[in-house]
């Protein structure tokens, strides 16, 4: 559909190309020689993948990975707006998208607030994208609401607690639908499996924090960096945080630090391979080559000056 939309628009045919394929389709891309560039998002595996046949080949190769999203929320933050907040981040498109919000820090007393994110997230509505009204869609396969169900399992099995449960989810009419509803996880340690794993799927894993100063250093430590957030009434405490955070997107008050186009998508550390950011005028330079171009022009019976540095001291430098 995109590409008849791109042909009806006018874009030259062999500009843009759909390649159907797997493994084999990916090495001719990195390996064919006419293709001087390569721009990928996907997962970890695949990205570093990409990103090392690439380049082995001389192509620029950018190659956005997974995450593992964190909001830290302080006690003196707006409690009724942040958890709305919360809710929409973390399930939102059933929480499929790469800047999913999908784990939290309650600081202090914030801590009381997670029976409210609870009730939140059983308002959203299950159900299909095609009705009206829905909050929450169908996982994209059958395989990815097992993997979700599967980790959910091991969480628990590892001691976490399940404050919302949202498997075994039917809706009428899509009995065989891939639906898991909202799921909140708390008693998680760095160490538990749905702290460690990008879940893909609406499952938020709470934990939790002494100080702003622990919730920098959990969120640092861990190896993604694609996006966090902090909600405070604080403007000492959002200076701190996002001088001192090392992720690579940072909202103050916003959930979900997507910035507009015209700004780079500047994800991080483990989020990211290759030096070179989408959108923006980082993602301009990476689909451009730049050419710099020295003239000097003799005019036959005119001087228009000396291609060669001057010497200070000497008469040429005159």
């Amino acid at each position: 559909m995109l590409a008849q939309l791109a042909s009806e628009a006018g874009l030259p045919d062999g500009v843009l190309n759909i390649i159907h394929g797997g493994k084999e389709s990916v090495d001719f891309i990195c390996d064919d020689t006419d293709i001087r560039a390569v721009s990928f998002v996907g997962s970890n595996a695949v990205g570093a993948y990409i990103h090392a046949r690439g380049t082995a080949t001389g192509k620029r190769v950018q190659a956005n990975l997974g995450a593992k999203n964190h909001a830290t929320i302080l006690p003196d933050a707006d409690r009724e707006e942040t958890v709305k907040a919360i809710a929409g981040a973390a399930f939102g498109a059933a929480g499929q998208r790469c800047m999913a919000l999908s784990a939290i820090i309650l600081v202090g007393s914030a801590q009381e607030w997670l029976p409210d994110i609870v009730e939140e997230a059983k308002k959203l509505r299950v159900g299909s994208g095609f009705h009206e009204g829905v909050d929450v869609g169908p996982l994209i396969s059958p395989e990815a609401k097992d993997r979700a169900e599967q980790i959910i399992e091991e969480a628990t099995n590892e001691g976490a607690i399940l404050e919302l449960d949202g498997r075994g989810t039917v809706v009428p009419g899509f009995e065989n639908g891939n639906f898991l509803s909202p799921t909140i996880i708390s008693n998680v340690s760095p160490f538990n499996t749905a702290y460690k794993e990008e879940i893909f799927a609406p499952v938020l894993v709470c934990l939790e924090a002494d100080t702003l100063e622990d919730a920098i250093s959990l969120t640092n430590a861990n190896p993604f960096g694609n996006g966090c957030s902090i909600f405070t009434s604080s403007g000492a405490s959002a200076r701190k945080f996002q001088h001192e955070i090392d992720v690579g997107q940072v909202g103050i008050n916003v959930p979900i630090p997507v910035p507009l186009p015209f700004f780079s998508f500047t994800g991080s550390r483990g989020s990211i391979r290759g030096d070179v950011n989408f959108y923006g005028k980082q993602g301009v330079n990476f689909y451009t080559q730049i050419k710099t171009i020295t003239s000097n022009w003799q005019c036959r019976g005119g001087h228009l000056g000396g291609a060669t540095m001057p010497i200070l001291g000497s008469s040429n430098s005159k």
